[in-house]
Order: C-alpha cells, then sequence, then structure tokens
C-alpha cells in the first residue's frame, strides 16, 4: 500500500492535534479535541492524547488480524485511558478526546471505522465514491457553532459552550468520541468493502473534509482527482486559501491517501509453504517442482 500524508496546525505557534499514521496494510487518522488552559484536567495534552491513541491502535491492528475493528479500537482507549488515570481527570468533560477513522486490508477486503466527524472515502473504478462519515456530532454543535466562533478564543465564554457541547458526548441521543470509555468504540461506523476494484481510501480530519461540507469548492469525486493529480497538499492548501478568504478561523487538517490496495492486499496473504517430502525420486531439472523449490 502506497500511502501520502500531509497534516499542517492550525496555527505555526500551535501544537498539531490531528495524528496520523500508517503500515503496510492499515491507516489510521486521529483527530483530537479539547479546550486550551485546560492543563489542569490533563497535564498531557490534546496532541499526546491523539498520538497515543493513534501509535497504540496501529500497533493492534497489525499484531491482533483477527479481531474487529471496533474491539481493537475499544482496547486502544482503555490502554491510553490506563496510561494517565492516574495523574489526570480522565472523566472530566474536557479531558483530551478524539474522532477516528481507520482502514485495514484483510482477506480480500478493505475494513473501516469512523467514530466521530472524521471522514473515510473509497474510490472505485467507474464507480461513485463510497463516503463513511458520522453527522451525530455536526448535527449537534450546529446550534452551538455561531455562538462559539463569535466568543473569543480561550475566553470564560467559549469555554463554557464548549463544556456545553460536551456534555452530550458519550451518550445517548448525543454524539460519540474516544475518551476515556472504551464502550464508545460500540458506537462507531464500521463495515467492509471488497478490495476488487477500488483504486484508493483516504482518510479526513474535519478541517480538511471542509473542501465539501463547509466551503463546497469541489465534491468528492473532484475530491479524489485532485488526490490523484497533485496529492493532499494541494486540498489543504485550497481549505486555507477558503478560512483565509472567508474570515473562518482555521482548523488542523489532515489527510491520509492510500493507493496500490490490491497489492498491499496480496503482499499481506500467507505464503504457501512447501513442505519437504520424502526422497524416493529424483526430479527432472528444469521441471516445475524444480523451480517451485528454488524460490522458497
Amino acid at each position: 500500500m502506497r500511502v501520502t500524508m500531509t497534516s499542517v496546525p492550525k496555527r505555526a505557534d500551535r501544537a498539531n492535534e490531528d495524528f496520523t499514521c500508517a503500515g503496510p496494510t492499515a491507516a489510521v487518522l486521529i483527530d483530537g479535541a479539547g479546550i486550551p488552559g485546560a492543563e489542569s484536567i490533563c497535564r498531557h495534552g490534546v496532541a499526546w492524547y491523539a498520538a497515543r491513541l493513534g501509535g497504540c491502535l496501529l500497533s493492534l491492528l497489525s499484531l491482533a488480524q483477527d479481531r474487529g475493528l471496533p474491539a481493537l479500537l475499544a482496547e486502544a482507549i482503555e490502554q491510553v485511558t490506563d496510561d494517565h488515570r492516574d495523574t489526570c481527570d480522565v472523566a472530566d468533560p474536557i479531558s483530551p478526546s478524539a474522532t477516528v477513522a481507520v482502514l485495514r486490508l484483510s482477506g480480500g477486503l478493505l475494513e473501516y471505522l469512523v467514530l466521530g466527524d472524521s471522514i473515510l472515502v473509497l474510490d472505485g473504478a467507474g464507480a461513485a465514491p463510497f463516503v463513511v462519515c458520522d453527522p451525530r456530532e455536526v448535527i449537534i454543535s450546529r446550534s452551538y457553532q455561531p455562538a462559539i466562533e463569535a466568543a473569543a478564543e480561550g475566553g470564560d465564554e467559549r469555554r463554557r459552550l464548549l463544556r456545553d457541547l460536551r456534555a452530550n458526548r458519550n451518550r445517548p441521543g448525543g454524539f460519540w468520541l474516544a475518551k476515556d470509555d472504551p464502550r464508545a468504540a460500540a458506537e462507531a461506523i464500521a463495515g467492509s468493502r471488497p478490495i476488487s476494484g477500488l483504486t484508493a481510501a483516504v482518510l479526513l480530519s474535519n478541517g480538511a473534509g471542509r473542501i465539501v461540507d463547509r466551503f463546497r469548492l469541489a465534491d468528492w469525486p473532484q475530491v479524489l482527482a485532485v488526490l490523484a493529480a497533485s496529492g493532499p497538499a494541494e486540498i489543504i492548501r485550497q481549505v486555507r486559501e477558503a478560512e483565509a478568504r472567508h474570515g473562518v478561523a482555521a482548523d488542523d487538517a489532515t489527510i491520509t491517501y492510500c493507493t496500490d490496495l490490491s497489492e498491499a492486499a496480496d503482499a499481506a496473504r500467507p505464503a504457501v509453504q512447501l513442505m519437504p517430502g520424502p526422497r524416493t525420486a529424483r526430479v527432472p531439472t528444469g521441471s516445475r517442482a524444480t523451480r517451485a523449490r528454488r524460490t522458497r
């Protein structure tokens, strides 16, 4: 699997709270969420949480290929929560959390999982893009968004609004994110598609997905065409230009673009091993059996 990544922080003087990583047959994108100045709640911060969760999840994806994606995400959430449970108030509503997008190639299938407002798009030759997203946070956030954007960043009013919004998190009727409760993983959108016919897959944080859902600069077929021609950096460049043009505060923006999916799936299949048998007969030189032995 060939993977091209681009990740740009919202501001040069702020840590990037997105995180992405990939292995030969899996890719992970984490979009961290939190409130600046919440160090008294968690001394590690959102960027630490996102990187820790992403790295743990990729490791589990590589080592436990017989387990489903929701189960692996639940284990990753539990492990990272345990890493800072003794030093941080992990249950506080403003402690770090994250949205998640994952893909894994296994047994001729591309498995996927999306939790929160990150996005996964699959490109199939001659077919409409298959888009996986979880709209629950977006729907609930709409009523808060104008007031949040009008409030001063880091101010008490903005903090209050964000706390009220996060009160809807990880509860029935609300929206679900990775945080301190591994049961949230069961609420993720997960499934699989045959790898055959897929030409590419892309994971996007919501800051990069703005090119379609907020600024409407392109639809998903057009985004995939730009990715194929120019790569993820061009998409993020266009998003940054639109943010500046419309006076919209920038967000961390990350894209992980995966191609050569079939080749990666073929490489991941266990090799057939020829077991030596009794040497009761000689095989003529140049025969098919001799050639097979030489390639072991």
